[in-house]
């Protein structure tokens, strides 16, 4: 999926969903008119190519090129291009980014499979040859933003060795990701699953408690890295606090229509809650 802006407190750059490739527009050719009759010059012809601007003229020449234009005018149009049949896969991840797309846009109501097949211009049917329901569908989203997310995640791991670092890193990623794919965050906060099965919604708990998780193993280094004589609790309140302003922003972001960025005064914000 996909389709990926420079990373907020030093971040990892988050993963783009990619939009589906849509068909250039061809561009019609058009031919130039004939030019009208041109008066004849009361000049003598060998004084018009004494001219140095006027080139020599073969009549013959001239007389086939204007045969050929009249030619290529009668010629019928070309037919248009048939639509290319998508590979194998392929259809899967169309239906998936379309879906995120109608997610995106501000206030939108529940997404029907009917809407989403007259998106894509495709039946319903269609559809489910690939998924067997709509929860199916939202789960191929959930799949893409816990493996983009816990890849940037990992990749913070491994790269900083101070805990306090990774903390705000961590939660950079989370929040760009969120901020550069608006209908994945309507489903991270669960604004697009209300009206879905709940074991969608239970999943997104999942992903930020493992979130929270990972947030308390790097508060939990920094803590001892500080000498704190309880580093598990600190540890523990501090991944909290972070997770829950996490959820905070997203939520606030999918509920302004997308207008007030999660990101908004992040160094600021990560200073004071995680310096």
């Amino acid at each position: 999926m996909p389709a990926p802006g420079g990373p907020a407190a030093g971040g990892a750059g988050p993963v783009r969903a990619q939009l589906a490739p849509s068909g250039g527009a061809g561009f019609a050719a058009s031919l130039a008119q004939p030019a009208g009759p041109v008066a004849a010059s009361s000049a003598p012809p060998a004084a018009q190519r004494e001219s140095p601007w006027l080139p020599e003229v073969d009549d013959a020449a001239a007389a086939h090129a204007a045969d050929e234009a009249a030619a290529a005018q009668d010629a019928p149009a070309a037919a248009p291009a048939a639509r290319k049949r998508p590979r194998p896969g392929e259809r899967r991840v169309q239906i998936l980014q379309t879906l995120a797309g109608m997610l995106e846009q501000p206030g939108a109501d529940r997404i029907t499979t009917a809407a989403l097949a007259a998106r894509l211009e495709v039946s319903e049917a269609a559809l489910y040859r690939h998924f067997a329901s709509k929860a199916q569908m939202f789960e191929g989203l959930i799949d893409f933003i816990e493996s983009s997310v816990f890849g940037l995640v990992n990749q913070v791991v491994e790269r900083e060795a101070s805990g306090a670092a990774q903390a705000r890193r961590i939660v950079a990623v989370v929040l760009q990701f969120g901020e550069k794919n608006p209908g994945m965050t309507r489903v991270m906060v669960g604004d697009a699953l209300v009206f879905e099965h709940e074991r969608l919604g239970a999943r997104m708990n999942q992903f930020f408690d493992r979130v929270e998780s990972q947030l308390r193993q790097s508060l939990r280094l920094a803590a001892d890295a500080a000498g704190s004589a309880t580093p598990t609790v600190e540890a523990q309140a501090l991944a909290s606090a972070l997770t829950s302003f996490v959820v905070g922003r997203l939520q606030r972001y999918a509920r302004s229509g997308f207008r007030r960025a999660p990101t908004e005064h992040l160094d600021l914000a990560l200073a004071r809650l995680a310096p």
